[in-house]
């Protein structure tokens, strides 16, 4: 049983990231990987291997989070559901080849920087808001499917749902934004799964961290984060749908350099 400080750390986290997955389309990975890798570390984990564990996690957690975000929006007719089906195929080829394969091999340290560079670059972006050149459509159905390989691949790196790519894939593409953070939440499910298996396939062999931990996976945090987030996803997703967000994803922004700071010291520690 996890002890009670713990439970009250996890389902706050949760209902912030089941908040803002809806919301935005983006947040999950970017705000559990962070703080997840904090409380392992600060239970005795190796720094390296609290990462893995936190991005591990988080992926698992969009499995849930994913199915909650996508029903809502697809309630509101916001789901591309033929982009979906183009796409997908590719991140489940690239979701596998990083969860069995490449995670397995990367020094955690080397994780953590990635995650560093990875939404020190994502919180520029919002903070830049660059509006799609309006002759721009999307690519045929090959261009989908590779688009969707490097969507998986970079994903599984980093324990997020792909809305990072593909929300600016899509608008680049003159999706409606949001049109595009709905069929995100759509393509976050193939990419869990494909991850998580992979994760579990890699870590098969790895001596528990922690009581409860299954190979990368930390199945309390697992646990918690998906009910809670699940909880407050559907809220998120009815926000985004009457608010302007552009001033909520600026705050947003300077949250995630203040993490992408927080991932650099946990990697340059290693």
């Amino acid at each position: 049983m996890p002890e009670p400080l713990l439970v009250v750390e996890l389902l706050a986290l949760g209902c912030v990231v089941g908040f803002l997955a809806g919301l935005l389309g983006v947040g999950g990975g970017m705000m559990l990987v962070p703080f997840v890798t904090l409380i392992l570390s600060n239970r005795g984990v190796d720094a390296g291997l609290a990462v893995k564990m936190a991005i591990a996690t988080s992926m698992a957690t969009i499995l849930f989070t994913s199915l909650s975000s996508v029903r809502a929006h697809h309630a509101r007719g916001a789901v591309r559901w033929d982009l979906v089906r183009t796409i997908a195929p590719g991140i489940v080829v690239g979701g596998l080849l990083t969860g069995a394969g490449i995670f397995a091999v990367v020094r955690g340290q080397w994780l953590a920087l990635f995650f560093a560079a990875f939404i020190g670059t994502m919180a520029t972006q919002m903070l830049l808001a660059r509006a799609p050149h309006p002759g721009r459509t999307m690519p045929g159905p090959l261009g989908q499917g590779a688009v969707g390989g490097a969507i998986g691949l970079l994903s599984g790196l980093v324990g997020a749902g792909g809305a990072f790519l593909s929300v600016p894939f899509m608008t680049r593409g003159n999706v409606p934004i949001h049109q595009a953070v709905g069929t995100s939440a759509a393509l976050g499910f193939p990419i869990a799964l494909a991850n998580t298996i992979g994760y579990v396939i890699a870590g098969w062999s790895l001596d528990g961290a922690l009581p409860g931990s299954l190979g990368y996976l930390y199945l309390p945090a697992l646990a918690i984060v998906s009910v809670a987030s699940v909880m407050l996803a559907p809220l998120g997703a009815h926000v985004s749908h009457r608010m302007n967000v552009r001033q909520l994803k600026r705050v947003f922004a300077l949250l995630l350099y203040a993490l992408a700071a927080y991932m650099l010291h946990k990697g340059l520690q290693g």
